[in-house]
């Protein structure tokens, strides 16, 4: 009976298997199989062309940023600037001219004039379009509003009609133009007649054979390199500093610049890298003569404060005065002095970029901007001088002070003991001592005589 009924159980199992089509359930496996596939790679498939429209629309947001376009009507900003400034009848006085563009409108026309012939990019080109460019006088109007109000290069776009970028590429090509084109002339040292000049007037104020006032000047510089910023800052700034050494007269025209030494330096360490004396010592320098207190000199000097060191070239005051001749001197010395703190308080405020902290990031371009702004500087003076306002006739005022040209030398015959004197004859602590104290009874017999008649 077992045998039967396990046999009879294993006949109904292979018919229940018989009964299964396992190759249909095979093929709707497969179907369904199939069809997730197909949408997995749908949705795949999505999923990448999404990722690409969104990269290339980033890509395209970006390129726009960086190429955008912006149609800028700059023949209309021409019109409008010349109509406000440069016609028969503009709209501004002269007085307003002057004020803005920080001098006369003849002397900018000269300037705008002589860049032109400097370089093509001074003139009135046309581009692929056949369209105008930006006139000589916008892009030089670009640039002094930059020099004279330290404003922001984007700040002139909505009247100008300049870009950004094109302001800063502007300001860089004028100051090397003005540097190369009117450097020569007036960023040098006084020929004869105007050390002449410049002798008689300060000996008319006390003091024979002075040749102007020498100081220095920190420049603030906002965008120092980090890895420079220790030997740019000084104790008393508490900025990264660029120092500038100048050399200024009664007028306030600056003779002698020198521009670029680290901040962390000092009056004294601005000196020994200075070539203030350089065409002393190479015999190329006007020969001074005066007499001071009977005492017959031959070389000129400077003024100077206190740090200076104590050299035949520089007379500094008396620190602690306590006779009446030692106290008129002081007072006569420091108020002389004050020419070139008078010439660095007008160069600022002249041009203001001067006076806020340098956004350059090269110190080369820095420098250019500091040695436009005192050429520029000289440049204004020199046309406000008016003919004859400080001429001196030798012949009927004859006085204690006067200057020769330089004695003529045939090749090189300088020798390097003849350096070495002069070397010495300017440093020498001597006459410094003797120049000093024939200066305190020069001033006191001048005033004593002043007060008498």
């Amino acid at each position: 009976m077992s045998h039967q009924s396990g046999s009879s159980s294993s006949d109904d199992s292979d018919e229940s298997l018989e009964s299964l089509d396992l190759d249909d359930d095979y093929k709707d496996f497969m179907a369904e199989q199939e069809a997730f596939d197909s949408i997995a790679e749908a949705i795949e498939s999505k999923l990448k062309s999404r990722h690409e429209e969104e990269t290339i629309e980033s890509s395209r947001r970006r390129r726009s940023n960086t190429r955008i376009y912006i149609l800028r009507d700059r023949e209309h900003a021409h019109e409008e600037l010349v109509s406000q400034y440069f016609s028969e009848d503009p709209i501004y006085t002269d007085f307003m001219f002057r004020t803005r563009f920080r001098m006369r409108r003849s002397l900018f026309l000269r300037i705008v004039d002589a860049l032109g012939k400097w370089s093509q990019y001074f003139t009135q080109r046309t581009d692929a379009t056949n369209r105008k460019g930006l006139s000589p006088l916008i892009k030089c109007t670009a640039a002094m509003r930059m020099l004279a109000y330290g404003t922001p290069a984007d700040s002139l776009d909505e009247n100008l009609k300049i870009g950004k970028s094109t302001t800063l590429e502007c300001l860089g090509i004028f100051a090397q133009g003005v540097i190369e084109t009117f450097g020569p002339e007036f960023l040098r040292p006084p020929t004869v007649e105007e050390t002449e000049r410049i002798l008689q007037f300060n000996e008319s104020r006390g003091f024979p054979g002075m040749l102007g006032s020498i100081d220095c000047m920190h420049w603030v510089w906002k965008n120092c390199p980090v890895a420079w910023r220790g030997q740019y800052t000084s104790g008393k700034e508490h900025a990264p500093t660029m120092i500038l050494e100048a050399v200024a007269t009664h007028d306030l025209r600056i003779w002698h610049s020198y521009f670029g030494v680290a901040g962390a330096n000092n009056d004294i360490n601005v000196l020994n890298h200075s070539p203030l004396f350089i065409q002393a010592l190479k015999g190329e320098a006007p020969k001074v003569y005066y007499s001071v207190n009977g005492t017959q000199y031959n070389a000129g000097y400077y003024l100077a404060d206190g740090i200076y060191p104590q050299w035949a070239a520089f007379v500094k005051s008396i620190a602690a005065p306590q006779s009446e001749k030692d106290k008129l001197y002081a007072q006569a010395q420091e108020s002389a002095r004050k020419d070139i703190e008078r010439a660095f308080g007008v160069l600022q405020s002249r041009f203001n970029i001067v006076d806020r902290p340098a956004r350059k990031w090269k110190q080369v371009d820095v420098g250019k901007i500091m040695q436009a702004c005192i050429i520029l500087h000289n440049m204004i003076i020199e046309d406000q001088r008016q003919p004859g306002a400080t001429s001196f006739d030798l012949n009927s005022t004859p006085g204690l002070s006067y200057a020769l040209p330089p004695g003529v030398s045939i090749g090189n015959s300088m020798s390097f003991a003849e350096v070495l004197r002069r070397n010495a004859a300017i440093r020498d602590r001597e006459t410094h001592t003797k120049l000093r104290n024939d200066l305190v009874e020069h001033i006191w017999h001048c005033s004593r005589k002043r007060q008498n008649s």
